[in-house]
């Protein structure tokens, strides 16, 4: 063995050491570091959005709206039309998933409207997640579903159409039979 796999394998023998140890002992009342979370705080990291549209906020966004949008805060990574890149392919592929070359992108892979909504709002754009608006979010998604070809240019987003879309792949993944786990 090398020293480095030797040192690695070490390290994880008195990783697991002090872990199996840790459960025997009683916990400490406090550790003197931070405070119980409030509800006021955790509602501010609760910002993830359901398949049935439980968590979506205010707002709403239109095709043209979201055209402003996606050219300055998205096509630097997902080029003009969404297909060009760099990054991830975010328009076309319907049709493919069965083929030898699938391409997965929100019109062709995407079961639930709401998860795109869920994504941009949380993670996009890449240089500055959270920083766009509701209505933004709403926009940029609306833009992005006409680009798909899933709502007419004249569609409005908000939190009580936006779960009512259904998506071209809605119903092309496995439902998922543990008991524990909620089907939408």
């Amino acid at each position: 063995m090398h020293n480095s796999a030797i040192v690695g394998l070490m390290l994880m023998l008195f990783a697991g050491c002090v872990l199996s140890n840790r459960s025997t002992e009683e916990p400490s009342p406090s550790s003197g570091l931070g405070q119980p979370a409030t509800l006021d705080e955790i509602r501010l990291w609760n910002i993830d959005v359901s398949p049935s549209g439980e968590g979506l906020p205010p707002g709403r966004g239109t095709v043209s709206q979201g055209a402003t949008v996606y050219e300055a805060k998205c096509m630097k990574c997902h080029g003009a039309s969404g297909t060009e890149g760099p990054m991830d392919r975010l328009v076309g592929g319907r049709q493919t998933l069965a083929g030898n070359l699938p391409i997965k992108t929100v019109g062709s892979y995407w079961p639930y409207a709401t998860t795109l909504y869920d994504y941009i709002h949380r993670a996009m754009p890449f240089d500055a997640p959270q920083t766009l608006t509701p209505d933004d979010v709403y926009s940029v998604t609306a833009w992005l579903l006409h680009q798909n070809g899933i709502i007419a240019k004249d569609a409005v987003l908000d939190a009580v159409t936006l779960p009512a879309i259904q998506m071209p792949n809605r119903h092309g993944f496995v439902p998922d039979p543990r008991p524990d786990v909620p089907s939408p």
